[in-house]
């Protein structure tokens, strides 16, 4: 009869530890997902196109680039017309901002953009901060921008339409990628890794957590028991 108990016994404890391991298991599945979508937008960097907010780390990639056209000499940053030209040979015309101490890396695109060399140069990627116009720089856009379009362009660029053209905001590239604290990230790591030791002690440890739900089962159990047993012996009386 203990044996068979303690057979019962251990099948319970099984049973409950078992079960315990799947809904861990359930939550450690989620939260890994989870965490991993939130780390992979945190590192996406986004395109120029698809920006919606200027604290997004996005990038350009240029076919053609103009000579600055505006200087901010303490900050020694030059502002440049470029072109991004799809392969469905759409183009679309930006105004991005460099350190001038770069512009070594751009000279052979300026110069192709110029006609003052025939070979056509790779494709520059720049990455940045949209950073949204003055009215000044959107002044001086509009007093530069004419000799920076190509010939075959129809469309006369004004203030009134120039947002619609340009965007209000022109490309920082000075300005590196900043690596920020991300709170629910590091709250659903935090319950990963508590989950994940939930999930090991539970399988090792000397079953405390098992013990707990065990007794309260048990107790219920035999709450129950007594309670058909008292229901019971009520009947027999009655019947007697």
């Amino acid at each position: 009869m203990k044996s068979r108990r303690k057979k019962k016994v251990n099948v319970k404890r099984l049973t409950i530890k078992f079960f315990l391991c799947i809904i861990y298991l359930m939550i450690i599945t989620i939260l890994t997902v989870g965490s991993y979508h939130m780390f992979l937008k945190e590192k996406q960097i986004v395109e120029w196109n698809n920006v919606e907010n200027v604290e997004q780390y996005t990038y350009l990639e240029i076919s053609k680039m103009s000579e600055k056209f505006a200087y901010y000499e303490n900050e020694n940053i030059g502002f440049h017309f470029v072109i991004e030209e799809q392969d469905t040979g759409q183009w679309h015309v930006y105004v991005i901002a460099i350190d001038e101490n770069n512009y070594n890396q751009f000279k052979d695109i300026i110069d192709y953009s110029y006609e003052r060399i025939e070979n056509v140069p790779d494709k520059i990627k720049v990455y940045g901060y949209p950073t949204i116009m003055s009215d000044e720089l959107k002044g001086m856009i509009l007093n530069h921008i004419g000799n920076f379009l190509p010939a075959d362009n129809e469309v006369e660029i004004t203030l009134d339409n120039l947002e619609n053209y340009l965007t209000n905001s022109y490309l920082d590239t000075t300005k590196d990628k900043v690596e920020g604290f991300n709170i629910i990230l590091f709250v659903t790591l935090l319950l990963l890794f508590v989950m994940i030791a939930l999930l090991i002690f539970t399988i090792f440890d000397r079953d405390k957590i098992v013990d707990n739900i065990e007794n309260k089962v048990t107790d219920y159990e035999e709450k129950q028991l007594l309670k058909r047993k008292i229901i019971k012996n009520i009947k027999n009386k009655k019947k007697k």
